[in-house]
C-alpha cells in the first residue's frame, strides 16, 4: 500500500517524520499539524486568521526559489480549504448538473498539491507549453470535436486531495487509440458535478479564489462529497480576455 505523507492542516507543510510533527497536552504526537504551528496541545499563534498564515509562509516559499507572486498565491488557493481554516469560510453557491462521458487530449503532469505548494509544482509551467506551437500543432492533428473550449482536467487521484493526481490541459475529442505525438488523454466518466463559478476578473485570482472556496466546502460537512472520478476548469469565451475572465469549475461528487 502506498504511504501518503501527511500535510499540516494550519500552514500545509509535509509532515515527514515526528520531528516535525507537532504535540498534545501529554507530549504526543499529532497527525493534523506541524511542531511550528501546534505544539503541547495549543496553537503557537493562536491569534492568526488565514490572511496572517498565508503572509507568514511567503518568506519560506521565497526562499526556497519562489516568486513572490506565485507564492502568494499557491497559499491563498491552498490554506482557506485546511482543517484549521476550514470554518472560517462561507458557504458557496453551486448547481448540480450530470455529463455523459468525454475524452480530453492535450498535455499532463503527474503532481501533488504539496508539491505545487512547495515550489517544486508543474501546473504553471504545463499551461505555457500548452500554449506553444508544438503542442498547438499537436492538438490540430487530433480528433478534436470541433470545440474550442479548453479543460484544465484533475484526474487520477491518489488519496483524495492527499495524494498525486494528473492535471491535464486539453480539449475535447473523439475516443480513438492514435494520438498524435508527444499528446495524452484522459477519458472522463459520468458523473454528476457540483459546478462553481468565479466572479469576473483576473483569471488567476478568481480561480484561486473559486478554488479557495471549493476547498473549504469540500472540508466542511456542508453539501455532496466529492467522487474524485474527475475536476476539471472549463474556459470558454468569458476567459478569452485573461484579465477579465468568468471561469467554471466542475466537481464530481456522489
Amino acid at each position: 500500500m502506498e504511504q501518503t505523507t501527511l500535510q499540516c492542516q494550519s500552514c500545509g507543510m509535509p509532515l515527514t517524520g515526528t520531528d516535525v510533527q507537532g504535540t498534545d497536552a501529554s507530549g504526543g504526537f499529532v497527525e493534523d499539524y506541524c511542531i511550528y504551528c501546534y505544539e503541547n496541545g495549543a496553537f503557537t499563534q493562536p491569534e492568526f486568521k488565514v490572511e496572517d498564515m498565508i503572509e507568514f509562509c511567503v518568506p519560506f516559499l521565497v526562499e526556497q526559489g519562489m516568486e513572490e507572486k506565485a507564492a502568494r498565491g499557491i497559499l491563498a488557493g491552498s490554506l482557506p480549504g485546511l482543517k484549521r481554516w476550514a470554518t472560517e469560510a462561507d458557504e458557496p453557491v453551486f448547481a448540480i448538473v450530470n455529463l455523459e462521458p468525454f475524452q480530453l487530449v492535450g498535455i499532463g503532469e503527474r503532481t501533488t498539491n504539496a508539491a505545487e505548494m512547495s515550489g517544486q509544482g508543474k501546473i504553471g509551467a504545463l499551461w505555457e507549453r500548452f500554449w506553444s506551437g508544438d503542442v498547438q500543432s499537436a492538438l490540430s492533428g487530433a480528433a478534436l470535436e470541433g470545440d474550442s473550449r479548453i479543460y484544465g482536467c484533475y484526474a487520477d487521484y491518489v488519496d483524495g486531495a492527499a495524494g498525486e493526481y494528473t492535471i491535464l490541459i486539453g480539449r475535447r475529442a473523439e475516443p480513438s487509440p492514435e494520438l498524435p505525438e508527444g499528446l495524452a488523454s484522459v477519458d472522463v466518466p459520468a458523473a454528476k458535478y457540483a459546478v462553481f463559478t468565479t466572479r469576473r476578473g483576473p483569471i488567476g485570482t478568481v480561480v484561486l479564489e473559486a478554488w479557495q472556496r471549493i476547498w473549504r466546502w469540500a472540508s466542511s460537512s456542508a453539501g455532496p462529497e466529492r467522487a474524485y472520478t474527475g475536476d476539471f476548469e472549463l474556459y470558454d469565451e468569458r476567459s478569452a480576455n485573461p484579465e477579465d475572465a468568468v471561469v467554471d469549475i466542475y466537481i464530481a461528487v456522489k
